[in-house]
């Protein structure tokens, strides 16, 4: 993500990939008083490990995970004839919602998918149905090959990591939360993740945006 640099340095006896390993209480105040170096190395370890447990998991129980947590998005979300919901292509183990997008367009909604469209700017969403020709967007993931850019009345921001006040931990582009920063009206914020994603806190800093909710398997 792109994000502000501190200037004040201190030095502690464990290194900030090791922050996840003491007492939370603890933790949290040493990054506090820490510079944003040290909470975005916290961050990058901290993600690596929660991608490597997700990939590790068994492709079956990966699919029932994903199964049951749609059931759980559909009653989050409740109706959706009408509304434009931004989903996603999963990528490194994400829980897999290809199947519930199209549900969603069988109930009458209209699901966007996001794309880069370059490096530091907002994300751009593009109404999908199956059948759209699709290319290899960033990181190599499928996006629209085409189609006008929509607002979406609902946002699906997948997790690497969540915490107890719905902040995620993304892939570290930071393109959720700058394009949720600059959409003309805040849409409905959805994270989702497995249930073992959760963390105590991200340490959320000033530019990243909470979810309104984070639903689970």
């Amino acid at each position: 993500m792109s994000d502000p640099e501190g200037s004040d340095v201190h030095e502690y006896a464990s290194p900030p990939c090791f922050l996840h390993e003491l007492e939370p209480g603890f933790r949290q105040e040493m990054v506090r008083a820490d510079t944003w170096n040290n909470v975005s190395r916290w961050r990058k370890a901290e993600r690596r490990r929660l991608i490597a447990e997700r990939m590790a998991v068994e492709a079956d129980e990966r699919t029932l995970r994903s199964s049951r947590l749609a059931d759980r998005l559909d009653e989050a979300i409740g109706e959706v004839s009408e509304q434009i919901v931004s989903s996603y292509w999963p990528f490194r183990g994400e829980p897999d919602l290809r199947n519930w997008a199209i549900r969603v367009i069988e109930r009458g909604g209209r699901i966007a998918l996001p794309l880069v469209i370059k490096k530091d700017a907002p994300l751009e969403f593009r109404i999908w149905v199956p059948g759209d020709p699709l290319e290899r967007g960033v990181w190599n993931i499928l996006v629209p090959s085409h189609g006008p850019a929509v607002l979406p009345d609902i946002v699906i921001a997948p997790v690497v990591g969540f915490d107890a006040a719905n902040y995620r931990l993304g892939h570290g582009g930071g393109f959720f939360d700058r394009t949720l920063a600059s959409m003309p009206r805040m849409p409905r914020r959805i994270g989702i993740g497995f249930a073992s994603a959760r963390i105590p806190t991200i340490y959320p800093q000033p530019h990243d945006v909470p979810m309104d909710m984070i639903v689970t398997d």
